[in-house]
């Protein structure tokens, strides 16, 4: 036998066994064994809950068959307490894949292995693919459902939460983060999905607080549910850190998909066009008479947004949460745009604190991803009181007011009737750098509402008149012919068009066409110092 003959290796049914196909039946066994989790029984009990598994949930967010997994046979160290038993994927399912062809990375916590409690492996495994979100601009996705840092682990879980709060920082910005909470979010898990830019949660199933209900009671002595601590209508509708809330798993993944589709990979791309075959050019003859002769008579803004808006389709944005403000994404001309609009159907459309977050936050966002801004104004001003004034009205509302400067993307405004005093110039005017301001022929854009200027203006007067009820009619009437009205603002060039309500669709989606090679120059700056 030649040397040649001894060395070589060996082929199947060549007598001996390929040593290689121990490890291929290995791969396999191993592959299963993660693809199952926690086992048969306690998917079974997520079932029973209401809960999708974490990989049915990745099957039903991504485009079938587009999954490609990282890190499927990695497992933790066993904390100190001992190693126990030891889980390939450590509890968590992260990779990419696309959502309508696009592509996006994404991690999904298994509740059934040790309750998805987070350690070393597992944020190293999320870590990990927020690092290749960034590298090639892809959106970020977090599906949650933990049940907070491993104890076990002691200090290094801790110190694995702090990896994911960098990179959420770091990622801020630069991609689009979403966060789904679809089922429990407690203690230091909350921050990561708090620094996110949008959050869902699912009703019945998911929570979120920093202390739980068995804390609060120790504490403060305070019986309290979890539903009320932290459930989705509280974070919905009291706190603003949801800003969607879907019934359950199915239809929440489905609106993260339609979310996606209207947002950029990065923050170095477009949104995605699409033409919906909607007439640039359509008119609605009925909007000429959609704002009441009355102006104290409320109507409802979304007629017109839903009017002006490609299919009449819109995505709004934390739809529960200062109703008096309503923010979304939608279409014009097929080019995705972020409109803020005052709603006088709530509150009467004024501004106060949480309204002015919600809105800078919006602003703030749609600027980093190249969204232009389109704002439909019908404001009497800011909430009056001392709540407000205690509460940070002044603070609150002058972030609206900095996102709105700050922001170089194409800013288009729609005065349809009040715009009076600071809210009408917080809100998007002229004065603060928005490109194209137009006004309807029913705008009132004045310091204050008329009568509350003439009784200021014509007090002396009013007093003295043998009638002052009449006198105030009079004056108020004098006032109104002369400011409040869109003509005079016009004349200054504060509004650039007067046009008819019929046309306003038509109107953006040209003002947006001619835009579109917007540049603006800022000074040279780390950052500014919006007042948080």
């Amino acid at each position: 036998m030649t040397p040649t003959d001894k060395n070589r290796v060996k082929s199947p049914g060549e007598g001996l066994a390929w040593p290689g196909q121990d490890n291929l039946t290995r791969l396999e066994d191993m592959r299963g064994e993660a693809r199952q989790g926690g086992g048969a029984k306690r998917a079974a009990e997520q079932h029973g809950r209401g809960k999708l598994t974490a990989r049915e949930r990745v099957d039903l967010l991504l485009d079938e068959g587009s999954f490609e997994e990282f890190d499927v046979l990695k497992t933790g160290r066993g904390g100190h307490l001992g190693s126990g038993q030891e889980y390939l994927s450590d509890g968590v399912i992260t990779g990419h894949g696309t959502i309508d062809g696009r592509e996006v990375f994404l991690f999904s916590q298994d509740f059934t292995v040790i309750g998805g409690s987070l350690g070393e492996a597992h944020s190293e495994k999320i870590a990990k693919v927020m690092d290749q979100a960034v590298r090639v601009g892809a959106p970020f996705i977090g599906l949650n459902d933990s049940g907070g840092a491993r104890i076990q682990e002691g200090v290094d879980a801790l110190a694995a939460y702090g990896e994911i709060f960098n990179r959420n920082v770091m990622a801020s910005g630069v991609i689009p983060q979403i966060s789904c909470i679809m089922g429990p979010c407690a203690g230091g898990a909350v921050y990561s999905p708090a620094m996110t830019d949008f959050v869902f949660m699912v009703e019945n199933s998911s929570y979120m607080f920093v202390t739980g209900p068995n804390v609060v009671k120790t504490v403060i002595h305070q019986d309290i549910s979890l539903e009320d601590l932290g459930g989705p209508s509280v974070h919905a509708e009291k706190s603003g850190v949801a800003h969607f809330v879907l019934p359950n798993d199915i239809l929440c993944l489905r609106e993260v998909r339609r979310l996606i589709n209207y947002l950029p990979s990065n923050n170095r791309q477009k949104p995605p066009f699409l033409d919906l075959s909607d007439p640039p050019d359509r008119s609605d003859p009925a909007l000429d008479y959609l704002v009441p002769s009355n102006p104290n008579q409320p109507y409802d803004m979304r007629i017109l947004i839903h009017s002006i808006l490609d299919g009449a389709e819109f995505l709004e944005v934390h739809p529960a949460f200062a109703k008096n403000l309503i923010v979304g994404f939608g279409r014009l001309g097929g080019e995705t745009i972020g409109l803020i609009a005052n709603q006088p159907a709530a509150l009467a459309g004024v501004l106060d604190t949480n309204a002015s977050v919600k809105g800078a936050r919006f602003v703030r966002f749609c600027d980093t991803f190249n969204i232009p801004l389109v704002c439909l104004v019908d404001v009497p001003g800011f909430m009056p009181g001392p709540d407000q004034e205690h509460g940070g009205i002044i603070r609150h509302g002058s972030k609206l007011l900095y996102a709105f400067i700050e922001a170089t993307v194409p800013r288009i405004t729609v005065v349809l009737r009040k715009a009076y005093g600071g809210a009408y110039v917080v809100m998007n005017s002229k004065h603060i750098g928005a490109d194209i301001n137009y006004a309807w022929p029913t705008a009132e854009i004045a310091v204050m509402g008329p009568r509350g200027a003439a009784e200021v203006i014509y007090r002396k007067e009013i007093q003295a008149a043998a009638d002052p009820a009449a006198a105030l009619q009079e004056k108020e009437a004098l006032y109104r012919s002369t400011f409040a009205n869109p003509f005079l603002a016009a004349k200054r060039g504060y509004i650039d068009d007067v046009i008819f309500p019929r046309d306003t669709r038509k109107k953006l989606i040209r003002s947006l066409q001619f835009l579109e090679g917007k540049t603006t120059a800022r000074p040279r700056r780390k950052h500014g110092n919006i007042a948080l």
